[in-house]
Parts: C-alpha cells; sequence; structure tokens
C-alpha cells in the first residue's frame, strides 16, 4: 500500500482481521473513517471501547448484557415455563425477529465436538440442567443449528433432559439441513418453530 500514511496503513491493517473484510473494504472502510468528522470518529470508537468494558454475559440465560441479567430474562412478560436453548446470541436475535417467541433463553456458547475436543464440560450444559431443576419449566425447545455439532448437542440433550420430567421439543426442520439460525429468514423460523416436535 504505497502511497498512504503509516496510521491509514494500520487502520487499514486492524480492519482486515474483521470477519469478512478484505483489503479492500478495509481500505473503503478506513477512507470512510478518515472522511468522518472529528466527532463521527470519536462516536465510534467510544462505541468500541464501551463494548468492550461493559458487555459481559447474563447469569441466567447466558446472552450479552450490558448488566448482571440481561432485558430479556429481566422482562416479567416473559413465559418462564418455557425455554428455548440455543447456542450463541445471534441465535436469539433472529429468534426475537421473528416476534412470536415469547418465553426464555438458555445459550451453551458452544456445540459438542469430539473431533475439536469440545465436551459437555466445555460449554453451558450443567447451568441449563441446574435451571431447569430449580425453575418451573415445562417445556424446553431445542433449537440448534442442524449441522454434525448441532446434531450431536441436541441428542445430548434430549437424553440429560428427558428424567427431569420436562416436555422437550425440538425446532421443525423447516431449517434446511446444514442451515445456521443466524442467517435464517423469519418466515422459515416461524415455521420451524410451529413444527416443533417432542422428542
Amino acid at each position: 500500500m504505497k502511497g498512504l500514511p503509516e496510521s491509514m496503513k494500520a487502520l487499514i491493517a486492524e480492519f482486515t482481521r474483521l470477519p469478512g473484510i478484505g483489503p479492500k473494504s478495509a481500505q473503503r472502510l478506513a477512507f470512510f473513517i478518515l472522511r468522518s468528522t472529528q466527532e463521527e470518529a470519536g462516536k465510534f470508537s467510544d462505541a468500541i471501547l464501551r463494548v468492550k468494558s461493559s458487555v459481559t454475559f447474563c447469569r441466567l440465560c447466558n446472552n450479552l448484557s450490558d448488566s448482571e441479567i440481561c432485558e430479556i430474562c429481566a422482562n416479567p412478560g416473559r413465559d418462564r415455563s418455557t425455554l428455548c436453548v440455543v447456542e450463541k446470541p445471534g441465535d436469539v436475535i433472529s429468534i426475537e425477529k421473528m416476534g412470536r417467541y415469547n418465553g426464555v433463553y438458555h445459550l451453551l456458547l458452544g456445540l459438542l465436538s469430539p473431533l475439536d475436543g469440545v465436551t459437555p464440560d466445555d460449554i453451558k450444559i450443567d447451568g441449563l440442567l441446574r435451571r431447569i431443576r430449580k425453575e418451573k419449566t415445562r417445556e424446553v425447545i431445542i433449537a440448534l443449528d442442524s449441522n454434525t455439532e448441532g446434531e450431536a448437542t441436541s441428542l445430548y440433550l434430549i437424553k440429560a433432559l428427558k428424567p427431569l420430567g420436562v416436555k422437550v421439543s425440538r425446532i421443525g426442520y423447516g431449517m434446511p439441513v446444514g442451515a445456521n439460525l443466524e442467517h435464517a429468514d423469519q418466515a422459515t423460523l416461524y415455521k420451524s418453530f410451529e413444527a416443533r416436535k417432542e422428542v
């Protein structure tokens, strides 16, 4: 990148570290920042620093939160008898966009993958089981990606949850095999939830 100041080269290099951002996109973003006002650039950098310093995980469900308990768990209008198990925060966002689910969530923050050395101890399964025993959970909806790791985790959860006496269901297969929840459209997600089956 001849002809650019070192500070611009450094900014472009940082942008290329972001997922899905190649050198050309990084260069466009760097020039966008350069054309921004000092105030706009300050807001951008402040937002990044604020996220790093204040965002944590909800102590109940493991979702992202600015406080000890996330806004979904803190909402008294949510149906606490229905608990949806997902892998990551992006899955919660996708389901919430659907606008049809009013229960609460539990995020595993990972999926079982024996080949990669990810065991039940590495994801938030123990917290899920403790939570179900403690709260008055009637139904657990397993809403994990339909890939190999998602299927392995779903089967493990079904075995672990059955002795607890709760209804266990999985979202229906409106979700194509190998697809990620985070990238599904709302109509597909809605159909998947409607087609869920007890397991």
